[in-house]
């Protein structure tokens, strides 16, 4: 094994892999009998594999890598932080410079009214996090019966016990017999899924009223919180009508209920805004963060705490007994710093809201043009193409739903370039780095993916 010619000995490591590493989310006898996809190297937005190939990252990892990988300043400042303290923890009255520093620069970057952070290591523990926060919240200021939490059928809070039960994808929910008591699920606001036979604009003020709807038979006295993320991730790139928000906001405003904006992949430019909620103008209670905040480098994660449930927590002057053994870790906090350097220095919310996100999304709608395509959508950097069997009737999903998704997903890595496939919808979310050069190759790419998955959908009889 030499990491100077950057070839490995593939068909090894795919059998050591199979042999003692259990994949996250995956069907461990069909993965190692097909044999894991070895990732040895990665610059800018491009990878490298076991057997020296490149490959377009479309996904930023896992929606995370704002600043594009290789970045030496990072590395810099974790080596130059692990020497000077590697590691301790912020239970028993302690703090250290680097967390100091990273929790003053994130209360510089949220909303105004946000001004305080809990670490964790990880947006599934923010999640978690925050369903203690919220619950203790309503208890320490004197309302012990709000305990129901909100969310939406097909959102994605992580996939810990309390995420899983606050999202709304339901084959998690099979597995471990979730979700817990206390979590109630309303329609998502998926106009191309589940509201074609009303105007986006309607359907999005329906959705929104689905809220209102469940708050009003609940009773608001006993509902804590609405989570939401402003635009679903890994249900599929659901971005809102524009209606959508706007009312949320008028019916959270018009009810003592906190607002979760899980900002977890939306957050740190993805939308062209430093968060979710100032590109959609909400004002939440709290925002679970990670991902872009350390651009992945190091695992972090955290909830940024508005000032209103800060002051609640703290009235009874009693400890909230919550906490982690990473919470704050200094070489990961060292990671964020650095990392939130470049995206300022390098200007890039900025830029995805003025250039490369606006470059991108005019060529990447044209590829809704494609025959194979129902839709194309996409805001700031993170979009969808849903595939459709015919195009003559977009709302009619494909007969095996999941199946073309796959298929498409495989024909993209072939063809050197990461896509994700939910359900039939093939997403992206590259890099915030990402060049107007590397645009045109990634729509290039994609196109080339959907005319071979159309070719071969045509043959085995799968288009109508």
């Amino acid at each position: 094994m030499t990491a100077h010619s950057n070839i490995y000995p593939t068909k090894a490591l795919q059998e050591l892999d199979a042999a003692h590493h259990w994949h996250p989310f995956s069907d461990m006898k069909s993965l190692n009998e097909e044999g894991s996809w070895v990732i040895t190297s990665a610059d800018g937005v491009w990878l490298t594999d076991s057997d020296g190939k490149k490959i377009m990252d479309g996904m930023a990892g896992l929606w995370c890598v704002q600043v594009g990988h290789g970045r030496k300043e990072i590395a810099d400042a974790v080596y130059k932080q692990m020497n000077e303290l590697s590691y301790y923890n912020t239970f028993f009255k302690t703090t250290h410079p680097p967390a100091i520093a990273l929790s003053e620069k994130l209360a510089q970057l949220a909303p105004a009214h946000m001004n305080r952070v809990f670490y964790c290591s990880s947006g599934s523990e923010a999640n978690d996090t925050v369903f203690r926060m919220v619950r203790t919240y309503w208890d320490k200021v004197g309302k012990p019966d709000k305990k129901v939490i909100i969310g939406r059928w097909n959102g994605y809070h992580g996939s810990t016990l309390a995420g899983t039960s606050l999202g709304g994808m339901k084959a998690m929910h099979k597995q471990g017999d979730l979700p817990v008591a206390g979590v109630h699920h309303i329609d998502q606001p998926y106009w191309f899924g589940e509201g074609q036979d009303m105007s986006p604009e309607d359907f999005g003020i329906a959705a929104a009223r689905k809220l209102e709807q469940a708050i009003d038979e609940i009773g608001e006295d006993k509902v804590a919180a609405f989570i939401a993320e402003p635009i679903q991730g890994a249900g599929g790139v659901i971005i809102p009508p524009e209606t959508y928000w706007p009312e949320i906001r008028r019916i959270l405003e018009e009810r003592d209920i906190l607002f979760v904006s899980d900002e977890v992949i939306c957050g740190f430019g993805r939308l062209g805004e430093w968060f979710g909620a100032d590109y959609y103008g909400m004002k939440p209670d709290l925002m679970p963060i990670a991902k872009g905040l350390t651009s992945g480098y190091l695992p972090m994660g955290g909830v940024l705490v508005s000032d209103r449930v800060a002051e609640g927590l703290m009235l009874a002057g009693d400890d909230f007994n919550h906490g982690y053994t990473y919470s704050g870790h200094p070489a990961c906090a060292a990671a964020a710093l650095a990392n939130l350097e470049i995206i300022e220095r390098e200007g890039l919310v900025d830029r995805v809201k003025n250039d490369i996100g606006p470059y991108l999304k005019e060529r990447w709608l044209k590829l809704g043009e494609h025959e194979l395509v129902g839709e194309a959508r996409m805001t700031g950097l993170v979009g969808a193409l849903e595939l459709v069997p015919d195009k003559a009737n977009p709302a009619t999903p494909f007969k095996d739903v999941g199946v073309p998704g796959l298929l498409c997903r495989d024909i993209s890595f072939e063809h050197g370039m990461v896509m994700r496939a939910v359900r039939d919808s093939m997403i992206i979310s590259p890099p915030l780095v990402l060049t107007h050069e590397e645009a045109d190759h990634l729509v290039a790419t994609a196109e080339k993916t959907l005319n071979d998955t159309h070719r071969v959908l045509k043959r085995d009889g799968w288009l109508g």
